[in-house]
């Protein structure tokens, strides 16, 4: 039976707090129409608002809440508009730990539109426990990293630093916009869960090559 400190109405919130659901859904399971804490933005504030945290020394982020913002700018306005926050959230060790937790987040509610992210541990390591994890889950992450290691504590893929940026900018960020705008389009359910997904991860796809061909074309006009 669930405390009464625990209950969604609690009156012991502190800024910025999610509740309501599950605080760590799986990755392949997120609960997106959750309370929050979040203040919507006031008439005429620019948005989308900037909350970027220190992490703990354990972690850190890959990119700044700048290049997020930016990223954000170069995607048709008409798609991130509704977009009030971008949230670069620290994170407990005891939270990492938990199986069930997610990199990014998009939750809305209360006038309110927000994407999280969350940051990576230092060690650089995606853990997977014992069981080696199967090859379609690997194929996610093959862009950026194939470096897939059995070590003490079981199997683990290791990244680079660069490799952690595009990342999060061309993976993570892109994937929260495009529930982003997949919710308020096609005004989808939980009961599809399966579209909502493969939606967010063509969008990410699509964008991301999109993306790609305008920051190359921004680094050769710098050199020149």
């Amino acid at each position: 039976m669930q405390s009464r400190n625990e209950t969604a109405w609690r009156k012991s919130r502190k800024f910025g707090d999610v509740y309501g659901g599950r605080r760590w859904p799986k990755i392949a399971n997120r609960i997106f129409n959750r309370a929050h804490s979040l203040a919507p933005p006031a008439t005429g504030q620019e948005t989308p608002i900037l909350i970027e945290e220190n992490p703990s020394r354990d972690f850190f982020f890959p990119l700044s809440g700048a290049e997020a913002l930016e990223t954000l700018k170069q995607l048709p306005p008409e798609q991130v508009a509704g977009i009030t926050h971008l949230w670069l959230r620290r994170i407990k060790q005891s939270d990492y730990e938990c199986k069930q937790k997610a990199l990014a987040e998009f939750i809305c509610g209360s006038g309110v539109r927000l994407i999280v992210l969350y940051p990576w541990s230092t060690d650089l390591l995606l853990r997977f426990g014992k069981r080696k994890p199967p090859s379609k889950r690997i194929k996610r992450f093959a862009r950026w990293t194939e470096d897939l290691v059995y070590q003490d504590d079981g199997w683990v893929l290791r990244w680079t630093k660069e490799a952690l940026r595009q990342f999060y900018l061309e993976d993570l960020l892109l994937h929260e916009v495009g529930h982003h705008v997949d919710y308020f389009t096609r005004h989808w359910t939980l009961a599809n869960h399966k579209q909502l997904e493969g939606f967010a991860e063509q969008y990410a796809v699509f964008w991301s090559r999109d993306l790609k061909q305008v920051f190359d074309s921004q680094a050769n006009e710098d050199v020149s």
